[in-house]
């Protein structure tokens, strides 16, 4: 019995150091994945809005630039199409394209001089306005001469 007492206190201590190292192992590896988690989440977000970024430039340079502006020329008419044309040399400068009212309603500014705003792409053989709002600026169209307002 004395032995058995005996051995029973040496493998005491050996299975309580065993069981106290798989415990302290337990323990880091809990403690290291509660730091270092934080930081993976933090940087697997932080690239996926650097994606989200950098997605729009990408659509952007596969396709037509568009960008919202304004330009100013003189309204035509040229083989069915509406066109802003340069009121000096009366070269077509953008095809109109209406937005948000009847393309018809470019009809009443034939001859004009106007302002149009809307959102332009270019491309193409020439720009493409898309207009969504035309404001006069003369009923005529021709450059002004010095002193006529």
């Amino acid at each position: 019995m004395v032995l058995n007492g005996t051995r029973n206190a040496v493998v005491a201590p050996r299975i309580l150091t065993h069981m106290h190292s798989r415990f302290a192992s337990f323990v880091l590896i809990t403690i290291l994945a509660v730091v270092i988690t934080p930081f993976a989440v933090r940087g697997t977000a932080r690239e996926a809005d650097q994606g989200k970024t950098q997605a729009p430039a990408k659509k952007e340079s596969n396709k037509k630039t568009e960008q919202g502006s304004a330009l100013t020329g003189c309204v035509d008419q040229q083989d069915g199409q509406y066109v802003l044309v340069d009121e000096r040399n009366r070269e077509a400068i953008a095809d109109l394209i209406a937005e948000g009212f009847p393309t018809e309603g470019f009809a009443k500014h034939v001859g004009h001089k106007v302002t149009i705003r809307g959102t332009s792409s270019t491309g193409g053989t020439r720009t493409v306005m898309k207009v969504r709002s035309i404001e006069t600026v003369s009923e005529t169209c021709g450059p002004q001469e010095a002193g006529k307002h």
